[in-house]
């Protein structure tokens, strides 16, 4: 290892050694970090956190969002059951997927539980990341079955404390390790006198000790045993399961209810009915009120008294409809549920969303294609917005209508597409995409990247309204000609500050791809008695026809990107990516072309670096072969331009099989990006060259 002008160097000398990478943690075809489970007590006893462990952190623990999950409004929980578990989402650095399954109707959901019939299921990290950054809490699953299962719960219930205590303990260091917020529970096995008596001391106990490690951490009971130990779904919380539900944080009921269940309930659930989640399955199995395209049926009833509604595995519509239609299919279903889900409000800045799913069929960093192919990478999924579709109500004139589409990009793998026709007598219309409970800080900087699609000579604005501290509006997503004296606009910025001064420069002019910047300016309301002490309430974007303009205009517009940043923390000074690293270095041989030259040589191998992540979204890993040809002025050689690699979400990378050239080096490149959404110069990069040599 030496220095090279601040570029760690790392020097090997080619072998080809059959030592495989540890199976757990590794694909074995492609050698990428994996997500993993555990299949048996012995698995979860003997696990302690190694650094294989860390590619499976997730980012950060959840973002704020109003009102709080501690509320006792109903909540909305989505357990995600698909095809075994662990398919495309396990690859934690992405794959290569073709249409794979993408939820993102984020903003209605409260908890998020990956589930599988693994008897540990530790949520791949790309769902944390997603969820977390909604502020979505994500439960994983310990489940027993069948006689296996039977077997499991004897092991632990059934002597000592000790033992169910030691289980507990590995339950609560994986979620506080992993970064997840706590489990659901379900044993679908027959317990013995023994083991049902040690139960609720088990739940007790893992659910004081979550809530102690892991800040709003939740354990959520399922209905299936009963306190005889017998195992037999009661669809409903009653005197045969209260103890478990006593005895933990929620109750999870099995599907087969009817309303006289629920109304049974009220008086079991008492002041804890938020705390009872009336299980939905979508896919209509057995005999349910609901589910598919009538699920809204079971969720008018659940809150018709109050409880909180469980979807269960509503990846139906991925599952069961026709892939080609799966967007279409999910904005149908989530639609027909949208006036039985309360939505939340963010209430941290910055925020800055490229409306990315995290997927697409190319990549696009600022309206630069990157990369052409599909990917899928769940951890690169960015805020969504609220979706929706609406009339106006007095006339049925005038509609507007917001969906995600992958055709184009701004940043990441897709963008936001917002359509509308405004009729004659409105001026605008205004979209609500979000809502907030922001503390107004005494500047905030607004962008909006956008294009319009085809000939429209509407007018597209970014606006942000206020309200009074301790309220939170929740209503329409939609309003046609809202005048409001507390809606907001920025005036552009005089002198930029450094990190903003790529953008403000472009400001109103077209920038690549056809993408025009909006705002690029502040909204200053320290100044404004009348804002002190209020809060920045809903984030719309508003379409104006054209002054003097009568006739109906309609409009195609995408949004690229947004942000609202406290203007502050854009005059903080940028730390620099620190301490590069080149280990698990693996070398292998290409499969040879017929005719062609000697097979090339592909390199595996794990960077690692140093950096304060909580200021980040993600970090873009890079790599430079060689030192390329001669400049174009006839100077030295010069370094060819980086090609990407991937992103990463903790402090490190595998490299899978990149092709160095035969010169015997190759740089690697990591570059931060930072929640703000500003590029971050290559002096501030991390960098390590790998100097190699054959034997």
């Amino acid at each position: 290892i030496e220095e090279e002008q601040e570029v760690t160097v790392f020097r090997e000398v080619v072998s080809f050694t059959a030592d495989p990478l540890p199976a757990r943690y590794y694909d074995k075809d492609t050698t990428k970090p994996i997500s993993f489970y555990f299949s048996s007590l012995e698995e979860l006893l003997a696990w302690t956190p190694d650094v294989e462990d860390s590619f499976n952190v997730a980012l950060e623990p959840s973002e704020c969002r109003q009102p709080p999950l501690s509320s006792q409004r109903p909540r909305t929980l989505l357990c995600h059951d698909m095809m075994g578990g662990y398919l495309d989402d396990k690859f934690i650095q992405g794959s290569a997927a073709r249409s794979p399954y993408c939820f993102y109707h984020w903003q209605s959901v409260d908890i998020f539980v990956y589930f599988s019939h693994h008897a540990v299921t530790i949520p791949p990290v790309g769902w944390t990341n997603a969820a977390h950054r909604h502020g979505v809490c994500v439960l994983g699953t310990f489940i027993t079955e069948w006689k296996e299962g039977g077997r499991l719960c004897e092991a632990f219930l059934a002597g000592d404390e000790s033992s169910f205590r030691a289980v507990a303990d590995q339950l609560v260091l994986i979620a506080q390790f992993f970064r997840f917020d706590g489990w659901l529970i379900n044993i679908e096995n027959s317990l013995s006198p023994a083991a049902v008596g040690n139960m609720p001391h088990f739940l007790r106990y893992l659910t004081a000790q979550l809530h102690q490690r892991v800040p709003g951490g939740v354990v959520l009971w399922y209905d299936s045993v009963v306190s005889s130990g017998q195992l037999k779904w009661q669809d409903e919380l009653n005197q045969h399961n209260w103890v478990f539900f006593d005895s933990c944080d929620g109750f999870f009921t099995n599907y087969n209810w009817r309303e006289e269940h629920l109304q049974r309930m009220l008086g079991q659930a008492g002041e804890r009915r938020a705390d009872v989640y009336v299980g939905v399955d979508v896919f209509a199995r057995g005999n349910v009120v609901g589910g598919q395209f009538h699920t809204h049926k079971s969720l008018e009833l659940i809150r018709k008294h109050g409880f909180s509604a469980a979807l269960f595995a509503p990846g139906w519509v991925y599952e069961c409809l026709e892939k080609k239609d799966f967007f279409q299919n999910q904005d149908k279903f989530w639609a027909l549920l949208e006036r039985y889900l309360p939505t939340h409000s963010i209430c941290s800045l910055p925020f800055v969303t490229s409306f990315c799913l995290g997927m697409g069929t190319r990549r696009v960093c600022y309206g630069q294609e990157e990369a052409v192919g599909p990917w899928y990478h769940p951890s690169a999924q960015e805020i969504q917005p609220l979706f929706a579709e609406h009339r106006r109500e007095a006339d049925g004139q005038g509609w507007v209508k917001t969906h995600c589409c992958l055709a184009d990009a701004w940043n990441g793998g897709s963008s936001l597409l917002i359509s509308g026709e405004i009729p004659p007598e409105v001026g605008h219309v205004a979209v609500r995409l979000f809502s907030l409970q922001i503390p107004v800080p005494p500047k905030v900087f607004l962008s909006l990247v956008y294009k319009l699609e085809g000939p429209s000579d509407v007018e597209v604005a970014l606006e942000i309204t206020t309200g009074d501290v301790g309220s939170c509006h929740v209503g329409d997503i939609w309003t046609l000609n809202a005048e409001t004296s507390s809606r907001h606009s920025p005036r552009p910025l005089r002198v930029p500050p450094t990190k903003l001064a790529r953008w403000v420069g472009h400001c109103g002019q077209q920038l690549r791809g056809g993408w025009v910047q909006r705002g690029g300016g502040l909204l200053v309301t320290g100044r404004c008695v009348n804002l002190r002490g209020c809060v920045l309430r809903d984030l719309l974007v508003s379409f104006a026809r054209p002054p003097g303009g009568r006739e109906e205009a309609s409009f195609v517009c995408r949004l690229g990107e947004i942000q609202v940043v406290d203007a502050k923390s854009l005059l903080a000074p940028l730390p620099r990516v620190q301490a590069v690293t080149v280990s698990r270095v693996r070398w292998q041989r290409a499969a040879p072309e017929e005719e062609g030259p000697p097979a090339r040589l592909l390199l595996g191998c794990t960077l690692h670096w140093t950096y304060l992540l909580s200021p980040v979204r993600c970090f873009r890993v890079h790599c430079r072969t060689g030192t390329g040809g001669g400049s174009p002025g006839g100077g030295p050689p010069g370094p060819e331009k980086p090609t990407l690699l991937g992103l990463a979400f903790v402090n490190q990378y595998r490299i899978a099989a990149a092709g160095p050239s035969g010169d015997g080096r190759v740089e690697f490149l990591v570059e931060p990006v930072p929640k703000e959404g500003f590029l971050v110069p290559q002096a501030e990069w991390g960098r390590a060259a790998l100097l190699y040599s054959m034997p």
